[in-house]
């Protein structure tokens, strides 16, 4: 079993048990950490794609430790004027172990908490909507006031 998951903005297709590093995440070592993101899963040739996520599904992990990666030299030059930068340096990376690739219940209270937001937004919608048709009959009204004299 497989999956592609996106960790800190990065997809890595990931099993149970393999060790990757990712970008700096803001977790201690030994911590588990879990990513929701899941674009992908295989379970033995039955794949689910999700329309973005895979609704449901999670990926966990341990953090084994913190590091820094090789460094990179970046070298600048323009020809024939003498033009000449040196930089480089070195990312700083987590090193992760995937502890397992599932079915996880916190979906659920995040799709309520969406169905909230919703609510809000349309109240919001609403009361802008009630302010704006306030505004404009004032607007007309001054205007006729000003045709009359």
């Amino acid at each position: 079993m497989y999956a592609i998951v996106e960790i800190a903005g990065q997809q890595f297709k990931v099993e149970k048990d393999q060790q990757i590093f990712v970008h700096r995440l803001d977790a201690k070592t030994g911590s588990k950490v879990s990513f929701d993101k899941v674009l992908l899963t295989d379970d033995n040739g039955k794949v689910s794609i999700g329309k973005p996520t895979v609704s449901g599904a999670s990926v966990s992990a341990k953090v084994l430790e913190h590091l820094k990666g090789d460094k990179v030299v970046v070298f600048k030059k323009k020809r024939r004027k003498g033009y000449r930068v040196k930089n480089g340096h070195r990312q700083y990376l987590t090193k992760i172990e995937i502890d397992k690739i599932g079915k996880s219940v916190a979906k659920k209270t995040v799709k309520k908490e969406e169905s909230d937001v919703k609510k809000t937004v349309a109240k919001k919608k609403s009361a802008k909507t009630k302010t704006k048709a306030s505004t404009t009959k004032k607007s007309t009204a001054k205007k006729k006031t000003a045709e009359k004299k």
